[in-house]
């Protein structure tokens, strides 16, 4: 008997087995006009739900990089106002140049939507490259290193975006991929699980091969789902 794919599976396992189960009915040879209609919906489906996979992988790369600047916003700020209080008037000089011009910005950037943060960095870089700033940040010991961290971690947060926007631009509107796991589940499971048990049984010689390819398929992720849950701490499926 050929099982139905677990419905707390992961999209990405979702999207595996849909496309193997496809390119199983690819070589099968068997002929069914009503597996040719549904396999074709389900390609469809399965498809779009590949562009929403990799757009959901960018938007977690894009939060990531966010992350590392903001991180970066952080360890500037809280070097400058450590050398504050530093004992050497000249460091503290060099910090309350250097502290005023950040000032002006604010820590609160790291809280603004992505393009007035990537807006404000680029303005905070540009002014921190001014000659004028030059002595005050190599009197300050890793403020030059800091800022160069900065602004490659900028610089890898907009490559990110680029490569998030252009995802997004594939996929146009598309649904997330948790709905689109749905639908593809409903097609695997209710419309082409469904109806192999009734041809394995109608007529063996002709589907018994492919039947048991697809059970085959279906059974080692479920097998991967039933191990995950039984872990402690079990990972959600999406």
């Amino acid at each position: 008997m050929i099982d139905k794919l677990i419905s707390t599976s992961r999209v990405t396992e979702v999207n595996d087995v849909a496309t193997r189960s496809s390119g199983a009915f690819g070589e099968s040879g068997v002929t069914d006009p009503y597996l040719t209609t549904t396999f074709g919906s389900l390609d469809a489906a399965n498809l779009t739900l590949s562009l929403a996979i990799k757009r959901s992988k960018a938007e977690s790369v894009l939060e990531e990089k966010d992350e590392v600047r903001d991180n970066k916003v952080r360890a500037l700020y809280y070097l400058l106002n450590g050398f504050l209080y530093h004992p050497a008037q000249e460091i503290k000089d060099a910090a309350r140049q250097l502290m005023d011009l950040f000032d002006n910005y604010g820590l609160a950037i790291v809280g603004e939507s992505y393009t007035t943060e990537s807006s404000l960095i680029d303005s905070l870089l540009l002014d921190l490259a001014k000659p004028k700033y030059a002595q005050a940040i190599a009197a300050l010991s890793g403020c030059a290193d800091l800022i160069a961290q900065l602004q490659t971690a900028e610089d890898d947060f907009e490559k990110a975006r680029i490569a998030y926007e252009t995802e997004k631009a594939k996929e146009g509107m598309v649904n997330n991929a948790t709905i689109v796991k749905k639908e593809v589940l409903n097609l695997l499971n209710d419309k082409i699980v469904v109806y192999l048990r009734g041809m394995e049984q109608a007529n063996p010689a002709i589907y018994g091969v492919f039947v048991a390819t697809v059970a085959q398929i279906i059974a080692d992720t479920n097998e991967q789902v039933k191990k995950r849950q039984q872990k402690p701490d079990v990972e959600k499926p999406d």
